[in-house]
Formats: structure tokens, C-alpha cells, sequence
């Protein structure tokens, strides 16, 4: 029988790179994906400088990513994967052995859900807030601006993080019983709602108090999310 180990050494690429911009949620999500797998030594991180634009420039739409979004995956064949999901799904199936993504049929369908309603409801709604209802990344950055679609997507998150209160008032975890994906969205989430200054209300005590949790784990709590958070 051939070990997974032995397999893995194989078709694994020889370095990893990832177009980075440590403080973001978005990268924070695949950061956290790769301590949490132990894959750090395998990668290089590339600075892509949201701030500046550089993410949006033409030589990296075409050779990188086409949504001109970050975090990107670059394997050593030149193979580009963007999107966090994907992301982490790649680096999860990487030796054979998921931990983050589900094993069964049902725990990758629960896993999905969860993960996508997190990207839905808080995710993505906090980063339409940031874009359209703050200052975003800069005039340079953000040419177009709706302010009230971006403060009825900050209410969207509010009701989001209510529904993931309600979720952990059952289960230790977004998904169930173990930690995953979808608590690395969620995790994203409310990094993004520390950056904009959308604090988890006072009464969401079982939110509250899985976030406490999650930031002692050991792959979440180093990150360069939550320093830059803590400088702040």
C-alpha cells in the first residue's frame, strides 16, 4: 500500500508562493489555513500593497489574479489559484488527510454551507461596508462609492453576527463539533469588523465567547491581523 506521505512527496510543489498583504481578513483566512496544516516552511509570501493599488494594476490582473483580489497561490509550475476557499481546500488536501475541509460527504456539505453563509452574511457584507461605507482604501483605490449600500451591508453583518451567536449557543464550532473552514471564515469576518470599528454586541455572549477561544489557539493567535489590531 502506498502512504500518503510517500504521495504527497511526489506531486507536492517544491515552494509555494502567496501575494500577500498580511493585516488583511482575506489573507488572514489562507494564513491561518497554513498553521493550522503546518505548511509554512513551504511557502513564500509576496507583499502586494492593497493601499497602493497594486492588487488592481493591469501586469497583475493578467498574470495573477483576474478578480484582482488577494490572497493568491502560486505553485511553482505557475499554476495561479485565487480565492480563499479554493485556497484552502488545495492546502487541506495537500497530504491526504483533511482536517479543515470535512472527510465525509456530509461534514464537507456542512463545512461548505457554513463557511459560504459566513462569507455572505458577515464577510463579504463587512467588506462592501469598508469599500462604500468608509474611507476604504484611499481615493486612489476606491473610484466608486454607494455610502448607502455600504451601511445597509453593515446592518446585514450585524444580523450576521446574530446568526452565528444563535449557531454557537448549540455547538463549540460554526460547522459542529470541530474546528474548520468555516470557522476560518468567520474568524475573517470579525477581523474585518475590528479594522472598520463594528464592534460583536455586548449581548452575542456565545459569539463573544468563541471568538475569546479561537484567539488562543495557536495558529490564530500570532497572526499579523491581530497585532496590527492590538497597535491600533
Amino acid at each position: 500500500m502506498t502512504t500518503t506521505t510517500t504521495n504527497f512527496d511526489e506531486v507536492r510543489p517544491s515552494l509555494m508562493t502567496i501575494y500577500d498583504f498580511p493585516q488583511g481578513p482575506y489573507p488572514t483566512r489562507v494564513r491561518i489555513a497554513l498553521s493550522e496544516k503546518n505548511l509554512q516552511s513551504r511557502v513564500q509570501f509576496v507583499m502586494v500593497d492593497l493601499y497602493k493599488g497594486e492588487h488592481k494594476k493591469p501586469e497583475f490582473i493578467a498574470s495573477k489574479n483576474y478578480s484582482g483580489t488577494l490572497p493568491v497561490l502560486e505553485l511553482d509550475d505557475g499554476t495561479c489559484i485565487a480565492e480563499c476557499t479554493a485556497i484552502t481546500e488545495y492546502l487541506d488536501a495537500l497530504d491526504g488527510l483533511p482536517t479543515l475541509t470535512g472527510t465525509t460527504p456530509l461534514e464537507k456539505g456542512v463545512i461548505h454551507m457554513m463557511s459560504k453563509r459566513a462569507e455572505l452574511e458577515l464577510l463579504d457584507a463587512i467588506s462592501v461596508y469598508f469599500h462604500h461605507g468608509t474611507p476604504g482604501l484611499g481615493p486612489a483605490v476606491e473610484l466608486y462609492q454607494n455610502p448607502e449600500w455600504g451601511f445597509r451591508q453593515r446592518d446585514k453583518a450585524l444580523r450576521g453576527m446574530h446568526y452565528f451567536d444563535g449557531v454557537l449557543k448549540n455547538q463549540p464550532y460554526i460547522a459542529g463539533r470541530a474546528f474548520s473552514m468555516a470557522d476560518i471564515t468567520v474568524i475573517g469576518g470579525l477581523v474585518f469588523a475590528s479594522i472598520v470599528k463594528l464592534p460583536i454586541p455586548a449581548e452575542l455572549k456565545a459569539l463573544l465567547n468563541w471568538y475569546a477561544r479561537m484567539q488562543e489557539r495557536p495558529s490564530i493567535k500570532n497572526q499579523p491581523a491581530f497585532s496590527a489590531l492590538a497597535i491600533d
